[in-house]
């Protein structure tokens, strides 16, 4: 059993901790209200550009804009993944770091065993996940979270379109957190390029259009183009993709902050019940050792007695 030095210093080492968790949960909260805000003001727009993108589609011929086409053959892929840059966040990492390599795995595992497969990863985590695995990484985009802006999404974004254009890929996939709430996130791979023909909807659309059927009468809208429905297309798709790239790193920021409060409160409420049970080893140790002083006492004085 530990004497109770060991076991004080114990005690002192876990209030320590407690205190560093509790200052944590504080700042994840903080920066979770404003990541909210954020993503809150952003997914409306965002919700109603893809959805009036999948309805322009129906109308417009892919051949018409070169991000609209899907390639005959798929030869090249860039697997995009969005993590945080720190850690301290329970599974959040973790988490979209096994979905990327579930779809390697089940979609593209021929092009990586080709060497076919290319990665960008926005946030410390997953690059250097993906680094020290031999994978093949466009840019370094470690960092991309301390300033946070959707003039960093677009040059992003620059790239990837650039990049597909002169057939260095042939598809793109994102993989990344969506926020749903303070608690739970929803692990989404949604593809980016070639834009899908079937409009892909994440859980968090699917419970916005359910809202939306259940409030408007249902139907396909009629809409008149001015000058053009393939003109129109031509300005929006780049606006777009920058757009939707930024709503996910939004989305990321947010669920990781969540999960970073999360994980703190956890952690500050199991440092309070290990506290109990080292306090409660300490005075149990302590009456052993006030016990054992008053035996050997009381022994020595009855020898002498008896002396």
């Amino acid at each position: 059993m530990a004497n109770l030095k060991e076991i004080r210093l114990r005690i002192g080492s876990v209030e320590n901790t407690q205190k560093v968790t509790g200052a944590m949960k504080m700042v994840a909260a903080a920066k979770l209200r404003r990541a909210q805000e954020a993503i809150f003001n952003a997914r409306p727009y965002a919700f109603k550009i893809h959805e009036f993108i999948a309805q322009l589609q129906g109308t417009v011929d892919p051949s018409t804009h070169a991000l609209l086409q899907k390639r005959d053959v798929v030869k090249k892929i860039l697997l995009v993944v969005i993590t945080a840059d720190k850690g301290l966040a329970g599974p959040f990492n973790t988490n979209a770091i096994k979905t990327a390599e579930a779809v390697i795995r089940n979609d593209y595992q021929q092009y990586a065993d080709n060497g076919q497969l290319k990665m960008l990863c926005i946030g410390r985590k997953g690059h250097e996940h993906f680094t020290r695995r031999g994978y093949n990484l466009v840019g370094d985009y470690r960092g991309a979270f301390a300033t946070l802006s959707a003039a960093f999404a677009n040059g992003v974004v620059d790239i990837i379109t650039d990049g597909y254009i002169k057939g260095e890929w042939d598809d793109v996939k994102i993989v990344y957190n969506e926020f749903k709430n303070t608690i739970s996130q929803n692990l989404i791979a949604e593809p980016f390029l070639p834009i899908p023909q079937e409009e892909f909807l994440t859980p968090v659309m699917e419970k916005e259009q359910a809202e939306k059927d259940a409030s408007v009468a249902k139907g396909k809208i009629d809409y008149m183009f001015e000058p053009s429905a393939e003109g129109l297309m031509k300005e929006l798709v780049p606006r777009y993709l920058n757009l939707q790239l930024y709503r996910m790193m939004l989305e990321s920021n947010a669920a990781e902050q969540g999960a970073r409060m999360m994980a703190m409160d956890n952690a500050t409420t199991n440092a309070g019940e290990l506290l109990k049970q080292l306090k409660l080893t300490y005075n149990r140790v302590r009456q052993a050792a006030i016990t054992t002083e008053i035996i050997e006492v009381s022994s020595g004085a009855e020898a002498l007695k008896k002396a």
